[in-house]
Parts: C-alpha cells; structure tokens; sequence
C-alpha cells in the first residue's frame, strides 16, 4: 500500500487536531530513516553547514550546497514533507532572485517546499513565493542567518515589546500565505501565545511544549554533535560513542591481525 504524501495543505490541516514531527535530515540514507519514522518534514536546514560541512555558522552554506543535499533528501523520501531552507544571500537581495533560487529547490532538487527566515519584512517576497506556487514554511525568533546583527544565539521576546513584535509577525507571515511558522528559542509563554495567535501550524524548536509541533537537528538527538548541546534538545540515543567504540575496535582488529579473518575472504 503507497504511504500517502504529506503536503502544505495536510500540515496545515493538522492545526489543532494534531502535533506536526519534523527532523533534519541532510543525506539520502538518515532521510530514509526519517521517512519511515513516519515525519510529517524533512528538513534539509542550512545547519548542515555546521552539522556536516564542519562551518562554525549557517553562513557560509552555498545555494549549490543546499541544492546538492536536497536532492538526496529527496530520493530518500516517500512520504514526508521535502523542505529546503534557503541559505544566506539567496533571497535577501530581491523577490526576483529568491523567486529563481526557490524555484531551483522545487525543479532541480525535489523539494516540496521552502524556508525563509524573517518576520513581517519577508511578507512580500513570501506571497510572491506563494503565488508562484511554492509552499513556504516561515521562521521567527531566533533566526540563525542574522546571527551577527543579533550578537549570537540568544533567546528571543523576552521583553514585552519583542514578543509583541513576534505574535504580529507570526500573524503577518500568516496572511502572505506560510503553511507553518518554525518559531526558534523563545520563553515557552511567548511560544504559547505566538500559537494561539495564528490559524496555521507553530514548529517549534526551544519554544516550549505549547507549538503545533517540534523539530530538532538529528545530529543533536542521536548524540553526534560533540558534547554541548542547546538546552532544549533531548537526546534520544548516544550513537557519537558507539560509533566512536565501533572505529576503535575496528583499528584494534587491523592491527592485532584479526580483521580480515577467512570469514571476511573469498
């Protein structure tokens, strides 16, 4: 029996009936995997800059990188939501240039759909988007991208008049036509009130219990992104020291001889 795709629609559907699971998947084999955890998203985030490209930031991740990986995204998935966020630079620069790289994820990629960081300043280029026929998943708060404007990865509408900012925002994104708002590191009260403020699905990652749904980095659930982790990731698995056991007896093996044995042989 072919598993159903899920669509823009079918996760907005999912607004209070319920909660949407997202991860990031960035390679053709962990993307099968989240697939057939049965993901409702397949996030191919710019955090692969740092998760496997080894950047110390998102920035430096290139539109032909993106590209790249979520191609391979794709091929892995059969039934959950592709989306692809774009990189830094690639849209910022006019509604013609991220109508063109947006299009390139959804033709030359595979992607169902697109991110754009950014709050009510983004509602011309989104709509543009929309109208154009590219689902578009938005994303307030804390926004990776602008880290050098904001001084780091601080948690965001702890002051009255910022939250107030992010519920209008929310509502703005809402209007231009996003299926869903991923609204990153902002006090659980504030992710709470930003959900009740929209008709459409929140996604939320350190934005408390209260969003429609969660995403989290994969490598940060399974335990392969080093030792410091964001407060609001749980680890579901420590993979990082199993595959860190499994390489060393591997070596031990190679050099005490014992790897290949006949068994290994033709």
């Amino acid at each position: 029996m072919k598993t159903s795709k899920w669509t823009a629609e079918r996760i907005k559907a999912l607004k209070g009936t319920s909660k949407v699971a997202c991860l990031t998947a960035y390679d053709f084999n962990t993307a099968r995997y989240v697939d057939a955890a049965g993901m409702h998203m397949a996030l191919v985030g710019d955090s692969l800059a740092m998760t496997v490209l080894g950047y110390p930031t998102t920035l430096p991740v290139t539109m032909e990188q993106m590209l790249h990986h979520t191609a391979a995204v794709a091929r892995g998935v059969t039934a959950a939501m592709v989306v692809a966020d774009m990189p830094f630079m690639s849209y910022q620069v006019s509604t013609e240039q991220a109508l063109a790289n947006a299009g390139r994820f959804i033709k030359e990629a595979g992607a169902d759909g697109v991110k754009l960081e950014g709050g009510a300043f983004r509602a011309d280029t989104i709509r543009a988007l929309v109208q154009n026929g590219i689902p578009v998943l938005g994303h307030i708060g804390l926004t990776p991208q602008s880290i050098r404007q904001t001084g780091g990865y601080k948690v965001q509408g702890r002051k009255s008049e910022d939250a107030e900012r992010l519920i209008a925002d929310a509502r703005t994104l809402q209007d231009a036509g996003v299926f869903a708002i991923v609204v990153e590191c902002v006090p659980n009260a504030l992710g709470q009130a930003i959900t009740e403020a929209v008709t459409i699905p929140t996604i939320g990652i350190g934005a408390g219990p209260h969003c429609d749904g969660q995403v989290l980095v994969s490598h940060d659930l399974l335990g392969l992104s080093g030792t410091t982790v964001p407060r609001f990731v749980k680890r579901y698995a420590d993979l990082g020291d199993r595959m860190l056991k499994a390489f060393q007896d591997y070596k031990r093996d190679v050099e005490g001889g014992t790897f290949p044995s006949d068994e290994q042989g033709y």
